[in-house]
């Protein structure tokens, strides 16, 4: 993120803030507070090792991240988390059949685990199937790799399609009540269809919401549907393939109750839009997403190169919270941080 840009994001966050005068003994302003709170999400480290940087207390960073974030998604959400009108899901629909060769589609819809600390308490609820603690994020993106739509908080053990099933956008897309455009022909020909969006084999066939055919011994005629249908799905595995790499807080488990977890999700999304919407080209570069080469062969995009492996990322994990540890800790490392000395060296 450029400097002009900190400056115009916080002049937007700075509105939905209190008065950081309220506490006397300590204030500490809505400058300071965005860059921490930029920082953890950034990057990913850790509230220990973030206080310690700041100097300030664990306690003090957690309530800034938890105030900041709700703050980032109410100053943003309005304006680039807007519910699109039907003129604006007709543009969407324009911009998947001029970049993907996809008439009629307002949208592609997939989720993502959001790793989390075991939450106190919670049983076997946050447990998926991959063998790890999260929340769902479900989305929507359009064609240019913005989210339309996001559900954050659902229980990790859910399904995609159930929790798109029990989700308000859901409930909607199933009752036909999007606002969507009325059913259009598709370009070329006097044939009617109706506008949808694109889902995987996760996600229920309905009138507004196709997915591929299943099977292996399929048809020619249904391999190149499914082809074309997977070409321009890949926008939302490139959604969330840029903002976990430019968000690394996605990189690591998230160590807080769900409830606080679901505030930073949510702030993510917001700023991927917001950069993704007015820093287009320092933010996600022509080379940083997949690319289709002449032969239809797909070249992919350098978000995938900035993703560590996911054993690698939790061996790190487990390195760094053993350094906090009392087993682990070296009498002369917090004086590094409060040195300013390099910790690169």
């Amino acid at each position: 993120m450029s400097a002009p840009k900190f400056d115009d994001l916080l002049s937007r966050v700075i509105r939905n803030l209190p008065d950081p005068h309220q506490n006397h003994r300590n204030p500490i302003g809505a400058s300071q507070r965005l860059a921490v709170t930029l920082r953890y999400l950034a990057t990913g480290i850790g509230l220990q090792a973030l206080s310690a940087s700041y100097k300030m207390g664990t306690s003090t960073v957690s309530g800034i991240m938890e105030e900041m974030c709700s703050a980032i998604w109410d100053a943003l959400q309005g304006e680039f988390m807007a519910f699109p009108s039907r003129g604006q899901w007709q543009d969407i629909a324009e911009d998947f059949w001029r970049q993907w060769e996809f008439p009629l589609c307002v949208g592609a819809i997939d989720g993502k685990h959001v790793r989390l600390r075991a939450p106190a308490r919670s049983g076997s609820d946050f447990y998926n199937y991959k063998g790890f603690f999260s929340i769902a994020l479900m989305a929507a993106a359009d064609a240019n790799y913005r989210f339309i739509y996001v559900d954050v908080g659902a229980y990790g053990r859910e399904s995609d399609g159930g929790v798109l099933g029990r989700s308000a956008f859901g409930s909607r897309l199933a009752e036909g009540n999007l606002n969507l455009p009325a059913p259009a022909v598709l370009p070329g020909t006097t044939t009617p269809s109706p506008y949808f969006f694109l889902g995987d084999e996760a996600f229920p066939l309905q009138v507004n919401l196709m997915h591929p055919y299943p099977g292996t011994n399929l048809q020619d005629r249904k391999r190149i549907y499914n082809y074309r249908q997977a070409r321009a799905r890949r926008v939302v595995e490139n959604a969330f393939g840029i903002l976990a790499a430019r968000f690394r807080i996605f990189g690591r488990p998230i160590d807080c109750q769900p409830e606080k977890a679901v505030k930073i999700v949510k702030a993510c999304v917001a700023l991927h839009n917001f950069l993704a919407s007015t820093e287009q080209a320092r933010y996600m570069p022509a080379s940083f997403v997949d690319t289709t080469a002449d032969t239809g062969e797909v070249q992919p995009g350098e978000w995938r190169q900035a993703r560590p492996s996911q054993r690698a990322a939790l061996v790190r994990e487990q390195l760094a919270d053993y350094f906090l540890s009392d087993a682990g800790v070296f009498p002369h490392q917090y004086n590094v941080l409060r040195l300013g000395m390099r910790t690169d060296q």
